[in-house]
């Protein structure tokens, strides 16, 4: 018998009642995806090229990508902990606050041309990137099995509206910055810092009851009154494996996605694109990332999560491919690069995700997943620190096509995956018999 407060027991108790808060809570997850989707759209766009702006240099372009997304694993971790104990309104919602709070630092570094400021601050900012991603979690807590990766598409595709927006407004906050003296890189951080701030009020007043509290007492009342000790090894098993293969669909991705994604903008720069013109392609590139999201949250449910990681690795290949042959004069070829490299990571993160979720309980689900996107953020930084000196020293095309062959790489883990998941379900058919 649990002894929960009685808010919380009337979900346990009540099926219908779990529904009913599974649906408003992804309603709340949406419209905070939308603010931090714009927020996030900032350090993505103009942060390289602010870095280069203040140091003079491309070597330390991808310095930017890499300090907030190292911001970012840090505070994955810190959220994870943090939604652990208290629930995802109150981890979700500091992780934002930070962010925004980072935003308004970046920009008092433009202003007073202070490079360390700069640094500090995005290593902040990277908090609400983060947030931004871990908040894809907080829709899954209530979700049936069959429900899972469609709840993940819902949240992620509400990023669009924000994400695809935020570049766009590049020129536009621009020119608002300037009017108001301050430098117009700094402009979309502006934006970014409002975005931010938003999204955790959403969380603060809405998320309430908090639905991972509601998904650990229903664990907790199903643990106790059903306990078989040889199912739970042969599930703890199964769990393992699939937090290494979810793992590392999402962290191949994110090195992928991040190292490319990083120096496209400086590789226009360098042959004579406009900031309109990087603005578009990083646009139609995040609008990739985020509003394929619905079809393939249904695709991951119903053909699998195996076969959609596996096309996840062929759309990567195919966006190196198609970036290291593009010519430079033409903006119209990397805007199918970048979208193929959008489609390919939000195949590998919804999968992935779906993986996750699949191979975790309640007990420790929150911290696991934070866990297990600091090695995603720890992926992405790396993949934005490195691609700044590969670039330097060889080219984009070589990036390009680095990346490319290191996501075919998820195509043996899969299949690894498969085999033993099969072997296991072999092994046990006797036993069962």
């Amino acid at each position: 018998m649990t002894h929960e407060p009685h808010h919380i027991q009337d979900y346990v108790d009540s099926p219908s009642k779990q529904q009913q808060l599974f649906k408003r809570t992804l309603l709340i997850v949406v419209i905070s995806q939308i603010f931090g989707g714009a927020g996030l759209a900032a350090g993505v766009t103009v942060g390289a090229l602010l870095a280069q702006d203040m140091l003079g240099t491309e070597s330390y372009a991808g310095l930017p990508a890499a300090l907030f997304t190292l911001g970012s694993a840090l505070t994955a971790f810190l959220v994870g902990r943090f939604s652990q104990r208290h629930g995802r309104r109150m981890g979700l919602a500091a992780g934002f606050f930070a962010g925004g709070i980072g935003a308004i630092g970046v920009i008092f570094a433009a202003i007073n041309d202070s490079v360390i400021l700069l640094f500090a601050s995005l290593f902040i900012y990277g908090a609400g990137t983060s947030t931004n991603l871990q908040a894809r979690y907080a829709g899954t807590d209530l979700a049936k099995p069959n429900q899972r990766a469609k709840a993940i598409s819902i949240a992620m595709v509400s990023t669009t509206f924000g994400a695809v927006a935020g570049p766009n407004m590049v020129g536009v906050m621009g020119n608002f910055a300037k009017s108001i003296g301050v430098p117009a890189l700094a402009g979309p951080f502006i934006l970014a810092a409002g975005a931010f701030l938003v999204a955790g009020a959403v969380f603060t007043i809405f998320l309430r009851p908090d639905p991972f509290v509601v998904a650990k007492a229903i664990f907790k009342a199903q643990s106790d009154s059903s306990r078989s000790t040889a199912a739970h090894a042969n599930m703890r098993q199964n769990n393992n494996r699939g937090l290494i293969v979810g793992a590392t669909v999402m962290i191949l991705t994110q090195i992928v996605m991040v190292a490319i994604m990083t120096m496209t903008p400086l590789h226009m720069k360098h042959h004579g694109h406009s900031l309109g013109d990087v603005g578009l392609v990083i646009g139609i590139h995040i609008g990739a990332m985020y509003l394929p999201s619905l079809i393939t949250g249904v695709l991951v449910d119903k053909i699998g999560r195996a076969a959609m990681s596996i096309a996840s690795g062929g759309v990567l290949l195919a966006a190196g491919i198609v970036a290291a042959l593009a010519p430079t004069d033409s903006i119209f070829v990397l805007i199918i690069a970048l979208a193929l490299l959008g489609l390919g990571w939000n195949l590998g993160l919804i999968s992935g995700t779906a993986i996750i979720v699949d191979a975790t309980e309640p007990g420790t689900r929150a911290k696991t997943q934070g866990t297990i996107d600091v090695l995603i953020a720890l992926a992405g930084a790396s993949g934005g620190a490195l691609s700044g000196m590969v670039t330097a020293h060889t080219s984009y095309a070589t990036l390009s096509l680095s990346g490319g062959g290191l996501a075919l790489l998820l195509i043996p883990v899969v299949i690894w995956s498969r085999r033993k998941q099969k072997k296991v379900v072999s092994n046990n058919l006797p036993m069962n018999g």
